[in-house]
């Protein structure tokens, strides 16, 4: 299905093969790509280094037109119904009813649940990458979030949190380990085909996915864990936050929504979301992208925090700077070798 709940095409259906030798492609960029980054790359850094009062401005607008938690409660029905409530990690991180990602209700043996799971799909705009925010899958909604990834048709998830934290806090369950075989989890089985640890301390497996029963071909999810990224912080630089998009920038958005979590789904995830999005936008000569206020107010309509602090927010100033500054230099170093 699509994020408007709509059956994916057969085209759209196919998995994405992910092979455990490949090395992301480096981008070559078009005439119009390049110029497209040239721009972008000049409005970013002049605000940054030039005018960093502007970016601190922007954010506490973001703040001063937050959504308050009574109005996100109004919006937020199925979510505090009584049989989903422990079914949320955090109380004031709920999905708006509008656009949350709802499950087959016939799979949930409490049909008052209503397909009920703590997550929202995020989109902006056409032709890049939507998303499917969430939070850190809790034991008892295990099944529940892979009921969702083959439902629609993730293709990656992108987690940006450590299973337990330095102060021993449970920031997500395990969903995915399953170096010993298969494992379970009701009606749904996960095979770990392939792990490895990228430079950069990602660590990269490729997953099979499917229902025990299916006589389906199981679906190839790559799952990117970044455990290096602190809670309401940010990583000490941009490598492995831009090595992400270069693993996942092959992978056609029409394929399905990029599952992205932390332990909430909104701090960590938002500032990855602001960042691949920016990028993805620029790359399609889409300049709306330079309006990251507008991107990120967006994503706020669709759930409630995302980007949660000033520093968040600069962060993504850094990576998109890092980002475009390396795709002019290796689009430049390729056209004169």
């Amino acid at each position: 299905m699509d994020t408007a709940g709509k059956p994916l095409s057969s085209a759209a259906t196919k998995s994405f093969d992910f092979s455990d030798d490949s090395v992301p492609k480096r981008v070559v960029l078009s005439p119009d790509q390049q110029r497209c980054c040239l721009e972008a790359l000049k409005v970013f850094k002049d605000k940054r280094f030039s005018a960093p009062e502007k970016i601190r401005q922007e954010f506490m607008i973001l703040q001063a037109t937050r959504m308050r938690a009574s109005e996100m409660k109004s919006r937020c029905s199925v979510a505090l119904d009584s049989v989903n409530i422990s079914k949320n990690r955090y109380t004031d991180v709920l999905p708006f009813d509008n656009n949350r990602v709802v499950l087959d209700p016939c799979k949930d043996y409490r049909p008052s649940a209503s397909g009920y799971i703590n997550a929202s799909f995020i989109k902006i705009s056409e032709n890049v990458s939507q998303f499917i925010a969430t939070q850190g899958p809790l034991p008892h909604t295990f099944e529940d979030f892979w009921e969702m990834i083959i439902l629609h048709h993730c293709p990656v998830i992108v987690m940006l949190t450590q299973l337990v934290d330095n102060y021993k806090t449970v920031k997500c369950g395990d969903y995915f380990q399953a170096d010993g075989g298969p494992r379970r989890f009701g009606n749904i089985c996960i095979v770990t085909k392939w792990i490895k640890t990228s430079q950069t301390s990602l660590i990269l497996r490729c997953l099979e996915v499917n229902h025990i029963e299916s006589k389906e071909p199981p679906l190839c999810v790559l799952h990117i864990q970044y455990p290096d990224w602190p809670d309401h912080g940010v990583p000490k630089d941009t490598l492995a936050v831009r090595e992400i998009l270069k693993q996942t920038s092959s992978v056609p958005p029409s394929l399905g929504p990029i599952v992205v979590h932390c332990s909430a789904g909104i701090g960590r995830t938002g500032t990855y979301c602001a960042i691949h999005n920016t990028i993805q936008k620029i790359m399609v000569g889409d300049m709306s992208a330079l309006d990251l206020i507008n991107t990120i107010t967006v994503f706020r309509s669709q759930r409630i925090g995302m980007v949660q602090t000033m520093e968040q927010y600069l962060f993504c100033y850094d990576a998109i700077i890092d980002e475009l500054e390396d795709l002019i230099s290796d689009t430049n170093a390729e056209e004169s070798s």
